[in-house]
């Protein structure tokens, strides 16, 4: 019997994630062809944001590389574009000149960037933010020029106007709405993003509509409709998307806005087949990563024969982290719905909003803390009375460690993928895993959008923790005992010990001399508690702002290295540092968890201060509060993945806290801190 030939026409994300999904489910049913027009394997759309800031490789965001198409026997035809399909001979003619034959045909040719009818938009200078060719043209921009302007204040332009930032540019964000983002957010949260925004350094023209883009041969500015102008020297297009349709229109396929399918994902003509943001279904055109992955999904289980329910819609959400700050968006939060539920948190930078609509949950947006954004998009889905807003846990405290304790194991922690929280949780017990990269790795949860990331840590703590009524695993700090290192920090605090010997000794150590392990974690835990048990006295303001420090001089549970960028446009090794400052134009970052070796690890955004001395004392607090909690070997990088970012910002943020730990650190050392760098 001949093997059916299967044909894809595009190489993102949607279609081969069908393509996956079909070898899951009846590997080698099909000789598989699959034609790209990008001359990339497929990648991560989505984290384009990283790779145009410089700090992530295109390989970083390459989700399938060319062996794993090679080991599935898959021909990839890459730097190739259909141009017209013959139904009858079931045959797909290439632009190159090739012919493709198929049995079965999905069109997964995905959107391109809207391109708004204004005079000068090819000028030398413009370009779009869709592909790793654009992130390239934006890049090498940066090397020569000082002023961008984005047009688009939508999730993708902050994107694009963040990466830029990171490359040194002065960035002009231009908007048509009265604020940001105003289809996933209300005025509220958009206006809380906004302050967020412009303390890194954003500058925003709102209510502003491009009449002209203005310049000789190459771009020099905007011409608004008001008569007002900006100099920019590159201007980038984030204004939307238009899905890719000129195959099918070509092909006698027919279209509205998209390709047009059925519950099944079928066109009206017999044997082809469309998913993702080149299809329509009842009149929607998704461009969420969730949605088109549900209608891989069912596709191919129609193309294997599997029992499938029909698809019937998506509803759209954003689960995100814009410029480091976590948002939830879904459902209707505008119009004819009811505000059910708003809360507002000025000191910890938090925003809720739920609406309803006659009584049912319909909408809802989180900003600052989207931990509980899974479980109110099950609420949307259901249509769940409002009523259970009113019900909080006893002793509940908020934050993604109590969303996961309150979720059921079948509930999604994953939408993208598809993930529950039980499945991961299976696979952390099964495999042993130990970090939300090797969770990523085995589930694909967190693997494609990435808003899931929080709380998949939450899990991975729960479980590690035996959360649930389980057993904690607990991991010994060597082969010469069974105790871990929360358990012998313990032992340590309840008794004194005249050395590391004695402590050895009855602790039950295997080894009376211990091991290269042990030798050095012992004593550094010792040296910990007498620190702890020390009276500190409290400093004056005036010697706190003489604040210097030396990391080389601390005892530290691994020698880290720091990194002082004093200036924005002079490069740096801040984001590959265990610590970090940089000063930008709204005044300086704080950096934790760099790695330059490997695993390459990419230093998080602890915080922005206004001036370098509120940057120090939060870096310095940050370094103490890493040697009191982190094990003995522990390296930054692995200490945040542990602890969580938003744990630790929040320990830090809060001044009574921050003040304790530096007045631990002054009374520790007394030393001058030297940092490396420009």
């Amino acid at each position: 019997m001949t093997t059916r030939k299967l044909a894809v026409i595009g190489n993102g994300m949607a279609g081969v994630r069908c393509v996956e999904e079909i070898d899951r489910l009846s590997p080698g049913a099909f000789e598989i062809t699959i034609i790209g027009d990008e001359p990339h394997p497929n990648y991560n759309r989505i984290m384009l944001s990283k790779v145009l800031q410089g700090d992530t490789s295109i390989s970083d965001i390459t989700i399938n590389d060319f062996a794993w198409y090679k080991k599935r026997g898959i021909r990839l035809l890459l730097g190739e574009k259909a141009v017209r399909i013959d139904a009858v001979g079931k045959s797909i003619y290439l632009e190159s000149g090739k012919t493709v034959l198929y049995d079965e045909l999905i069109l997964a040719t995905g959107s391109s960037a809207f391109v708004p009818s204004i005079s000068g938009i090819r000028k030398s200078g413009v370009t779009a933010f869709r592909n790793i060719k654009d992130c390239e043209t934006m890049i090498e921009a940066s090397e020569s020029y000082r002023r961008a302007a984005v047009i688009g204040g939508g999730l993708l332009g902050l994107e694009a106007a963040r990466g830029l930032l990171n490359l040194g540019m002065e960035v002009h964000v231009v908007h048509n709405a009265s604020y940001l983002m105003n289809r996933q957010l209300d005025a509220m949260s958009a206006d809380m993003l906004k302050r967020e925004l412009m303390q890194q350094g954003m500058r925003f023209w709102m209510e502003k509509r491009t009449e002209k883009i203005i310049g000789r041969k190459r771009a020099e500015g905007l011409l608004f409709n008001d008569g007002t102008k900006l100099v920019a020297d590159l201007i980038v297009l984030a204004v939307g998307i238009s899905p890719n349709i000129a195959v099918a229109v070509n092909s006698g396929i027919a279209t509205n806005r998209a390709i047009l399918v059925d519950d099944y994902m079928r066109t009206n003509v017999p044997h082809i087949y469309a998913v993702g943001e080149c299809a329509e279904h009842n009149g929607t055109v998704y461009g969420l990563v969730a949605p088109l992955y549900e209608q891989g999904k069912v596709l191919a289980k129609v193309l294997t024969n599997a029992d499938t329910v029909p698809y019937k819609g998506s509803i759209p959400y954003s689960m995100l982290k814009v410029s480091g700050v976590d948002v939830f968006s879904a459902g209707d939060i505008q119009g004819d719905v009811e505000v059910a539920l708003q809360q507002y948190n000025g000191l910890q930078g938090t925003y809720k909003k739920v609406t309803v609509r006659n009584g049912k949950i319909a909408g809802a947006v989180l900003y600052g803390d989207s931990s509980e954004g899974m479980k109110l998009l099950d609420c949307l889905k259901k249509k769940t009375d409002a009523k259970i807003l009113l019900e909080k846990p006893e002793g509940a405290s908020g934050g993604a460690d109590e969303a996961v304790v309150a979720m059921a194991d079948h509930q999604t922690v994953c939408s993208c993928n598809g993930v529950s929280k039980g499945a991961i949780a299976c696979a952390i017990q099964e495999d042993n895993l130990q970090t939300v990269e090797q969770i990523r790795d085995k589930t694909k949860a967190s693997g494609s959008c990435g808003g899931c990331k929080q709380l998949v840590g939450a899990v991975l703590a729960s479980v590690l923790a035996g959360a649930g009524g389980g057993t904690k695993k607990v991991v010994p700090i060597c082969g010469c005992t069974e105790l871990g290192h929360e358990e012998v920090k313990a032992e340590i605090a309840k008794r004194e010990y005249a050395n590391a010997a004695q402590a050895r000794e009855r602790l039950g150590w295997s080894k009376a001399d211990g091991c290269v392990v042990c030798r050095g974690a012992i004593p550094y835990y010792m040296g910990l508690i007498q620190e702890s048990k020390k009276t500190v006295s409290t400093l004056l303001d005036d010697e706190r702002k003489e604040l210097s420090w030396d990391t080389r001089e601390l005892k530290l549970p691994y020698p880290v290295q720091t990194e002082r960028s004093a200036h924005y446009l002079k490069p740096s090794d801040v984001l590959v540092r265990d610590f970090g400052l940089a000063a930008v134009p709204a005044g300086w970052e704080v950096y934790v968890g760099g790695h330059s070796e490997h695993p390459v690890k990419q230093a998080q955004l602890l915080a922005v201060e206004a001036d370098e001395e509120q940057a120090m004392q939060l870096a310095a607090a940050c370094v103490q509060w890493y040697r009191e909690s982190a094990y003995y070997g522990e390296r930054p990088w692995k200490w945040l993945e542990r602890i969580g970012l938003q744990p630790l910002r929040e320990k830090l943020l809060d001044r009574g806290e921050q003040e304790d730990l530096l007045s631990r650190w002054q009374a520790a050392e007394r030393a001058e801190m030297v940092w490396s760098g420009t």
